[in-house]
C-alpha cells in the first residue's frame, strides 16, 4: 500500500500480508470495489408487517456491527498511529448503530410511515445530513460522511448482496475489496480479472473455494488493504505466499513476473498427465473427479482429465437474482452439464443456499440467524420448503435421462431426512411419468454428504439409507473444531489434520466399506497433494476437487506406493497430536 506522495515523488512500495487462498501470481492495475451507495427499494408495509420489518432492521444493524468489529480487529496489525485512527473511527461507527439518533429515527419511520427499512434508513440519513449542514459547524459537517457510510453499510446488510459488473473490467485487472461474497465471486471472469484481494475472509470459506475453482490468484484477510490505494495503482497479488504488493518497484515486478512465468510452465508440463491413468506404483486405480462451482468450469474439468463430476454445487442457479429458477430452467442447466461430460458420471448436490450463500430471494422471508452455519440451510431449508426442493429434484430426474447422474444431499444429520427425500423423489418421479416426461431409469442413486459430526458418527446407520457417501471435509472440520472457516481471525486454528477430524473420516470410510457403498472425499483436502497419501491410506479411492488441482494430485498418486501409504496412515491414526500427524505426513511425502 502507498501513502500519498508529493507531486513528482516516487511511489513507495508496500507489502501487506494476508491468507493465500488460491495459488498463482497476479500483476495488474487495481480496481477498487467501492462500498458505496446502492439502489434502494421503497415500498409500503401492511400493519402486520411492521414488527417484522423493525426486527429485520435490528438484524441488519447487528450484522453491520459485527463487520465493523472485524475491521477494527484487523486494524490492530497496522502501525500504531494508523491502528489508533481507524479504531477511533470504527468506535464512532459502532456508536451510531447502538441506540443512536440514526437507529431510533429509522425505527420510528418504519412504525409511523409504514415504509421498508432501506427507505427509512435513506430518509433518516438525508434529514441528519440536512440538520448538520444547517448548523454551519465544520466538524459536524465532516461527520455527515460517517453517518452516510454507516447508513450504506446497514442498507447493504438489508439488501444482502451488492453485485459487481466485473465482466466490464479490462483484461488483467486486480480487484481489491473489503469483502467479496460467493455471489460476487461467481461474476468474476478469469479472462478479465487476473486476481483479487480482500480485507475480510478465510482460507476455507466459499469465496476462497470459488477462487481456486476459477484458478484466480487470491489473498484474503489483508489488513489495511484499501487505505490510500487508488484505482489503477499497480498491484501484485501473490496467492502462494499470501502477500499483496502495492506500487511494486521495478525489481519486484521483474521477480514476480519471473515467478508467474515459472508457474505457467509448470502447469503446461502437468497437462501431459491428462490422458494417463491415476494409478499408484503398486497398480491401484484412483478415480479423480471435479468439483464444479459454475457451468463454465466444465471445460476446465474436461481439460484436466476429470473422470466425472464428483460434486456439482447447484447454488449457482440461485445466485445474483431475486426470483427462483423454475423446473425447466434448472433442467436445462443440469442437462447441459450432464451432456457436456459425455457419459462420465455427474453428482449433483441439492441446493445449499443459506449460511454464507444466502440467496437474494430469501431476503425478508427468514430472519438472519446469529450463526448462519448452524441455521436454516441446505437440506433443512429444502425440507422446510418442499416445493422448492421438489422442483430441483424434478429437474435432476429429467437431466438424468441424458446421462449418469447421482443426487447428493447436503448437511444430513439423520436417517429420517434421507428417507423423507427418497419419498419426495418417488412422488416427483410418479408425477413426471404421468406427464409423459422422460426421466432417469432406474432412478438416480441418492447419496449423503457427510459434513456434520453427527452424520459421521451415525455413518453405520446412514450407510443403509444411502447409496453412496461424499465426505465434505470443509464443513466437517469447521463443525468438529467449532471454527468459522470463513473468518480470517481464526483461520490458523482450522486444521483438517486434527485427530478428531481424521477419526471421523476414518469412521465414515469404514462404515461405507462395510456396507459396500462408494465413498469419496470432495472437500478441499482432496485437491491438496499433501493429503493424498493419507486419504488413500485410509481407504479412499475416489477424490473430487477443483479441476485445476487434478493434474497435481494425479502426479502424486502415480509416484506413490499404496501399501506404504496405508502403513503410514495406520501410524498417523495412532497419534493424538496434530503437529505430530503433520510431521509424519510431510516426512512420508518427502521420502515416498
Amino acid at each position: 500500500m502507498k501513502t500519498d506522495s508529493p507531486p513528482g515523488a516516487a511511489a513507495v512500495s508496500r507489502t501487506l500480508r494476508g491468507l493465500g487462498v488460491s495459488p498463482g501470481i497476479a500483476i495488474g492495475p487495481a480496481h477498487i470495489v467501492e462500498s458505496g451507495a446502492v439502489r434502494v427499494p421503497e415500498y409500503a408495509l401492511q400493519a402486520d408487517q411492521i414488527d417484522a420489518e423493525v426486527e429485520r432492521f435490528a438484524d441488519a444493524c447487528g450484522k453491520a456491527r459485527r463487520q465493523i468489529r472485524k475491521l477494527k480487529t484487523k486494524a490492530l496489525v497496522l502501525p500504531e498511529s494508523a491502528s489508533e485512527e481507524i479504531g477511533i473511527l470504527m468506535d464512532a461507527h459502532l456508536a451510531m448503530l447502538t441506540n443512536s439518533r440514526l437507529t431510533r429515527g429509522v425505527e420510528r419511520r418504519i412504525r409511523e410511515e409504514a415504509v421498508n427499512a432501506e427507505a427509512a434508513v435513506q430518509a433518516e440519513i438525508a434529514v441528519i445530513a440536512e440538520t448538520f449542514a444547517a448548523m454551519g459547524d465544520a466538524y459536524l459537517a465532516a461527520r455527515v460522511d460517517d453517518v452516510r457510510e454507516v447508513g450504506r453499510r446497514v442498507i447493504r446488510a438489508l439488501m444482502r448482496h451488492e453485485y459487481q459488473a466485473f465482466a466490464l473490467l479490462p483484461p488483467g485487472t486486480v480487484i481489491l475489496a473489503e469483502e467479496l461474497t460467493p455471489a460476487d465471486t461467481a461474476l468474476i471472469d478469469p479472462r478479465h480479472v487476473a486476481g483479487f484481494a480482500t480485507v475480510l475472509g478465510g482460507a476455507e470459506g466459499h469465496t476462497a473455494i470459488m477462487a481456486r475453482s476459477l484458478g484466480v490468484p487470491a489473498v484474503l484477510g489483508v489488513a489495511g488493504l484499501l487505505t490510500g490505494v487508488r484505482h489503477g495503482t499497480q498491484v501484485v497479488v501473490d496467492g502462494v505466499n499470501g502477500r499483496v504488493v502495492i506500487d511494486p518497484t521495478p525489481e519486484e515486478l521483474a521477480e514476480y513476473a519471473r515467478r508467474r512465468t515459472e508457474r505457467q510452465k509448470e502447469r503446461e508440463k502437468l497437462k501431459t498427465l491428462k490422458r494417463l491413468p491415476a494409478v499408484t506404483r503398486d497398480a491401484t486405480s484412483v478415480v479423480l473427479q471435479a468439483n464444479l462451482e459454475l457451468p463454465r468450469d466444465l471445460d476446465n474439468a474436461l481439460d484436466s482429465g476429470a473422470q466425472g463430476v464428483g460434486l456439482l454445487r447447484t447454488e449457482f442457479m440461485f445466485m445474483n437474482r431475486d426470483d427462483l429458477p423454475d423446473e425447466d430452467e434448472q433442467y436445462g442447466l443440469l442437462r447441459a452439464i450432464v451432456e457436456g461430460m459425455g457419459g462420465r458420471p455427474v453428482t449433483a448436490r441439492t441446493f445449499d443456499v443459506g449460511g454464507e450463500k444466502l440467496a437474494g430471494w430469501m431476503t425478508g422471508r427468514y430472519t438472519e440467524p446469529a450463526n448462519p452455519a448452524l441455521g436454516l440451510r441446505a437440506i433443512r431449508l429444502g425440507l422446510r420448503e418442499p416445493k422448492l426442493l421438489e422442483t430441483q429434484l424434478a429437474a435432476m430426474l429429467r437431466a438424468g435421462a441424458h446421462g449418469p447422474l447421482r443426487i447428493l444431499l447436503p448437511m444430513i444429520c439423520s436417517v429420517a431426512e434421507v428417507q423423507t427425500v427418497r419419498e419426495m423423489i418417488a412422488n416427483v418421479a410418479r408425477r413426471l411419468r404421468r406427464r409423459g416426461v422422460p426421466i432417469a431409469d432406474p432412478l438416480p442413486p441418492v447419496g449423503v454428504m457427510v459434513e456434520v459430526p453427527g452424520a459421521a458418527l451415525s455413518a453405520d446407520a446412514l450407510s443403509y439409507a444411502a447409496d453412496f457417501f461424499a465426505i465434505g471435509t470443509n464443513d466437517l472440520t469447521q463443525y468438529t473444531l467449532a471454527i468459522d472457516r470463513g473468518d480470517e481471525q481464526v483461520a490458523s486454528l482450522y486444521d483438517p489434520l486434527h485427530p478428531a477430524v481424521l477419526r471421523l473420516i476414518q469412521f465414515t470410510v469404514e462404515a461405507a466399506l462395510r456396507a459396500r457403498i462408494p465413498v469419496s472425499v470432495c472437500g478441499e483436502i482432496a485437491g491438496d497433494p499433501r493429503h493424498t497419501a493419507l486419504l488413500l491410506g485410509l481407504g479412499i479411492r475416489e477424490l473430487s476437487m477443483a479441476p485445476l488441482a487434478i493434474p497435481m494430485v494425479k502426479r502424486r498418486i502415480r509416484a506413490m506406493d499404496l501399501m506404504e501409504a496405508t502403513r503410514r496412515a495406520r501410524v498417523i491414526m495412532d497419534q493424538s497430536d496434530s503437529g505430530r500427524i503433520a510431521a509424519l505426513l510431510d516426512d512420508f511425502n518427502a521420502t515416498a
